[in-house]
């Protein structure tokens, strides 16, 4: 009597309740006939929602453990960013979990694979300026205030957004920079690991001067420019012997490398108001010219030659 009553009770769960539940997530739509049909059910959507809401979850999860240690404005970046790898990793869920239920995705693929081959090489550039971003974000290889050098320009940057960067050059222009080009281009960053450079100017002076004289002016003129810092002290190096002038240059230390080209126009003035002071003369390129005369003219001979003409 037990057993049977088991039994009955066993068959009313599956006829009748896991029926109903099966019919329900049966219900929905078809579309198309044959192999190439496409039937959307309640059960498909359920799913669908599941594997969104686990998606989310993990996504999430994900999106702490790499923004924790993040700054509040390098963390905003991050998340735009994550927000369009999101609806990337949603497409792809869509079509792993249509694929598990049963459904053939190849038509789907089929029909789309033209505009998302058409897609793809209309934003490439883009892609790889979103993937700029994210790496110049987790590296940390760039930052607001930093001054850099690409294409023989100068600028300090003062904005990153996902797709560009904006500098400032010297002249107060604008550029915007595809941040690809911190990846596939060659870019110095002048204050990476720190504020302070080296820069330089060269002068040349003429051959005889006094070269400890010289060395000595050269260092008073960067000890008074308030712009150059004391330490690291600045050096003179006597380069080269040219082909006109002794090539000296100075070397000095600023916290300011932006403006630097102002600073050495300074130290240039002062530079040449020492030199006359001190009669130090600054050569220009200067070539001299030999002409050798193989054998003395023949006044008889140039005489007889314009008769000839005359004849």
């Amino acid at each position: 009597m037990i057993q049977e009553g088991t039994e009955k009770i066993k068959e009313i769960i599956e006829d009748d309740v896991w029926g109903t539940i099966k019919k329900f997530l049966d219900l929905g739509y078809q579309f198309g006939d044959g192999e190439k049909s496409i039937h959307i059910t309640v059960g498909l959507l359920l799913l669908l929602t599941l594997a969104f809401l686990l998606t989310s979850t993990v996504l999430q999860a994900i999106r702490r453990f790499f923004t924790r240690k993040m700054e509040a404005e390098d963390k905003l970046k991050f998340i735009s960013i994550f927000k369009f790898i999101k609806y990337l990793v949603y497409v792809v869920v869509i079509l792993f979990t249509m694929s598990a239920a049963g459904i053939n995705i190849t038509i789907l693929i089929t029909a789309s694979a033209a505009l998302f081959v058409g897609l793809g090489l209309a934003l490439q550039e883009i892609f790889q300026d979103i993937i700029g971003g994210v790496f110049i974000i987790v590296d940390k290889s760039l930052r607001v205030g930093d001054i850099i050098e690409i294409d023989n320009r100068v600028g300090k940057v003062f904005e990153i957004k996902l797709r560009t960067t904006r500098a400032i050059t010297r002249d107060d222009k604008v550029i915007i920079i595809p941040n690809h080009k911190f990846i596939s281009d060659i870019v110095y960053n002048y204050t990476q690991n720190h504020k302070t450079t080296r820069e330089l100017v060269r002068i040349g002076v003429a051959y005889g001067s006094d070269i400890e004289l010289v060395t000595k002016l050269l260092l008073e003129v960067v000890g008074t420019q308030r712009s150059i810092l004391k330490s690291p002290k600045p050096f003179v190096i006597f380069e080269d012997f040219g082909d006109s002038a002794l090539i000296f240059t100075v070397n000095f230390y600023l916290t300011d490398s932006f403006t630097d080209p102002k600073i050495k126009s300074e130290v240039r003035y002062k530079i040449d108001a020492a030199f006359r002071k001190n009669n130090i003369s600054i050569p220009f390129p200067q070539r001299d010219i030999h002409l050798y005369q193989q054998g003395p003219f023949q006044h008889s001979n140039v005489s007889n030659a314009e008769n000839n003409k005359k004849t």
